[in-house]
């Protein structure tokens, strides 16, 4: 829900003169900011130097405001639609845009849970909603799928400081409206870029907090000159990390090439960046160590050949992803609009492990005089390309507004694992893989809805098809195909001018991931969602509420184990179910002081659920779906003192969870209520400096000590009794930041 109350968005022309001196601070910052940039440097000198900072306006720029509005459209949901969601601005996001990623900015939405790895927000970081992790919300930039298609997660570590390059975010809870890319059975996150600039401009903001983090963001663009704009940004962001050696170094870029009129609109986007982040994945297993060294790190610990404990000092994630979108609108008359896009991302990578003790002969290694134990150092890589084309047509009246659309898109993967280092011997090309895993994807749907008097009728339909082919050491070739018809339906009542109640249901359809197959679950899963909600809005007071309950078959639900990677094992749980009440709200008590709160009261339950304890095959009954906290509440208090000055509270409160789906108490993940103090002034000047902005955030406050995230397990001892099996039970907590601090500045010019 977007605040009330937003900033003016006033723009006065500059001289031509003042345009010379900002494309001259350019050139300036850009090589204080980014001197080893020499090619991108160059680059941008040539558009700078090809294209004219003089400022031609566009005819009329309501008509290419909606096309930029059709170009997500066919994602979004409308305000008059039957959907539950939530919008997010980048006036929003703006103040606590300081380093930290695109999860940790959504935390305080509704029924969002966030954690991260390195403890302070930088680096890998998660978020779920309703339970959902985020293999299950369905992530989209511009309408182009971004969840990686085997795996279906999100990693937005691999887009540093992409927030600074959003127009807006629209967050839908549930199922939601077909969209492109893997089906959504939590949520479904669509992300709009900044379009076009019509004035030139100029910006450079710099941060610094706790933990050695920091961040400096270059952006700039021509302003529209005969039609073109070219706007572009420079990113670096580093940081050492609350949690020992969870060290982040990110660079991450974005270019947007501009042809407009007042029928078409013509995108060329190129964006992406490059990750080093240092391993943290193991969390705290020790309860004395959390007690005692809540920061301790075990990735890439090892004993020397003296018995000291130390730590492998490249133990890291590497990994270089660029999208690449060319975006088309076309308005044909004053009913019918298309959208046409083609994408292409390049992603290559690989994680370094330090191993101790492992047989040479599982690497197809020789052994060493005799020895085929060694310690050794190996690299997993991925190396992947995904492309495609998507497209859809708007049909809109006044009263009737239908869209066709589909997406044809295909995923080449390739895994595989090389050893680089063993205490005996260096190995020479060595690579003890070599695994596939290729997928299409293609789909089709229509979405109408029309009005009669005060009664919106919703409908929507799509057919999806997904071809799966993949290799591996861990499971037999896979050759599968999977069709989902996935409709959904709603009504929406407006009451009066003020009141609106909505009513929707819809089916979602999923494909396993390749872990799945690994761990041995794999049938797809099916979702009904049923969405009953209310919507006021007055002048002063905002509020959306809603009622939902999701019924899952062959849930793949989180064990809340992880695999040798760290990453999350899975289980299809059979019947499951949830269902709460999320309410959301802004609350004017004056022009000064404004509330947003809300909370989410849920029940997560699997049906029936079977486990296996000291040998014995037991149904559980109904049990807690793992990760799935009852209670949810988050509040921002805004004060606005002055003009352009703003303080806020924001306040986050999580239920206490299971880890597990066995209803254990030694998995339970205690409640946590954290507050953040953000304060942002924006100086303005209009003399060659148009403005100078000053934003700082204390993230945890009041110094809590607590644990967002981890991880448990189980295991059978048939060993210590012989003739018996005794089951024996493990977990692992990931400690996140006491109080810390980010604070920046930021000049536009």
């Amino acid at each position: 829900m977007e605040i009330l109350f937003k900033k003016s968005a006033k723009q006065k022309a500059g001289s031509e003169k003042m345009e010379v001196g900002r494309k001259s601070i350019i050139y300036y910052l850009f090589s204080i900011f980014f001197p080893s940039k020499s090619i991108l440097y160059s680059l941008f000198s040539i558009f700078f130097t090809l294209t004219s900072f003089a400022q031609e306006k566009v005819q009329d720029s309501t008509k290419v405001n909606q096309l930029e509005e059709v170009t997500i459209a066919a994602v979004r949901a409308k305000g008059k639609d039957p959907i539950t969601f939530s919008n997010l601005s980048k006036e929003e996001i703006a103040p606590r845009n300081l380093g930290q990623d695109i999860p940790v900015l959504l935390n305080y939405l509704p029924s969002v849970v966030t954690t991260t790895d390195a403890g302070n927000g930088v680096g890998y970081t998660y978020m779920r909603v309703r339970g959902a992790d985020g293999s299950r919300i369905n992530v989209t930039l511009n309408g182009i799928p971004f969840n990686d298609s085997e795996s279906q997660g999100t990693f937005f570590v691999n887009l540093p400081d992409f927030a600074s390059s959003l127009e807006s975010i629209q967050l839908q809870r549930g199922v939601g409206t077909s969209t492109n890319g893997a089906g959504a059975f939590g949520a479904s996150l669509n992300m709009q870029t900044k379009s076009y600039q019509e004035k030139a401009f100029a910006e450079v903001a710099n941060s610094v907090g706790s933990f050695g983090t920091r961040k400096h963001t270059l952006a700039f663009g021509t302003g529209l000159h005969n039609n073109f704009e070219i706007n572009a940004r420079l990113s670096n962001i580093a940081s050492d990390g609350y949690i020992d050696r969870a060290s982040s170094n990110l660079f991450g870029y974005f270019f947007n090439a501009n042809y407009v009129t007042q029928t078409s609109l013509i995108k060329l986007i190129a964006f992406g960046g490059k990750e080093k982040t240092y391993q943290a994945w193991n969390g705290i297993e020790d309860p004395e160590k959390l007690k005692d060294d809540r920061t301790y790190n075990s990735a890439g610990m090892y004993t020397d050949e003296f018995g000291n404990e130390k730590f492998y000092d490249n133990e890291t994630d590497n990994y270089w992803q660029n999208h690449f979108q060319l975006l088309w609108t076309e308005k044909w008359s004053e009913k019918w609009v298309s959208n046409a896009a083609l994408h292409y991302t390049l992603g290559k990578g690989y994680f370094e492990q330090y191993k101790e003790d492992e047989n040479l002969s599982d690497y197809n290694l020789a052994s060493f005089q005799g020895n085929d134990v060694s310690d050794l150092v190996r690299k997993r890589w991925l190396d992947n390309d995904f492309f495609g084309a998507t497209f859809s047509l708007n049909y809109k009246t006044k009263d009737t507004d239908v869209l066709f659309g589909g997406a044809a898109n295909r995923y080449l993967g390739k895994h595989f694992g090389e050893v680089v280092w063993t205490q005996y011997y260096v190995p020479n090309n060595n690579r003890y893989y070599d695994d596939i895993g290729n997928k299409d994807d293609v789909n089709v749907y229509a979405k109408a809805s029309h009005q009669i008097g005060k009664v919106n009728v919703f409908a929507d339909m799509q057919y999806r098809m997904v071809f799966y082919n993949a290799t591996s050491t861990k499971f037999d070739a896979v050759d599968d195909t999977f069709r989902f018809f996935n409709p959904k339906a709603g009504l929406n009542f407006d009451l009066n001018a003020k009141n609106s109640f909505y009513g929707y249901v819809g089916i979602a359809n999923k494909e396993p991931r390749r872990d799945d197959y690994e761990n041995g679950s794999v049938k797809p899963e099916r979702l009904i969602d049923y969405e009953l909600g209310w919507k006021f809005n007055s002048k002063k007071v905002k509020v959306s509420a809603n009622a939902f309950y999701m019924s899952y078959n062959d849930q793949l639900v989180l064990t809340g184990a992880l695999n040798d990677v760290g990453s999350p094992i899975f289980t299809n749980s059979g019947k499951s179910y949830r269902v709460g009440l999320e309410v959301e709200s802004v609350i004017a008590i004056t022009d000064k002081l404004i509330l947003n709160p809300n909370i989410t009261l849920s029940q997560n339950k699997n049906q029936d659920f079977y486990f296996e304890r000291d040998g014995v095959l037991a149904n559980l009954g109904n049990t807690s779906i793992a990760y799935s906290p009852d209670v949810i509440v988050g509040n921002r208090i805004t004060f606005l003192p002055v003009k352009d000055f703003q303080i806020s509270l924001l306040s986050k409160y999580v239920g206490e969870q299971f880890m597990g789906n066995i209803d254990s108490n030694y998995s339970k993940l205690d409640a946590y209520f954290v507050n953040d103090l953000n304060v942002s002034y924006d100086w303005k000047i209009n003399k060659g400096l148009k403005s100078v902005t000053f934003s700082a955030l204390v993230n945890n406050i009041f110094d809590l000590e607590y644990e967002s995230n981890g991880y448990f397990y189980t295991y059978d001892d048939d060993w210590s009794t012989p003739g018996s099996i005794s089951t024996v039970e493990g977990k692992g907590l990931y400690p996140q930041a006491g109080i810390n601090f980010l604070a920046g500045v930021a000049l536009k010019f």
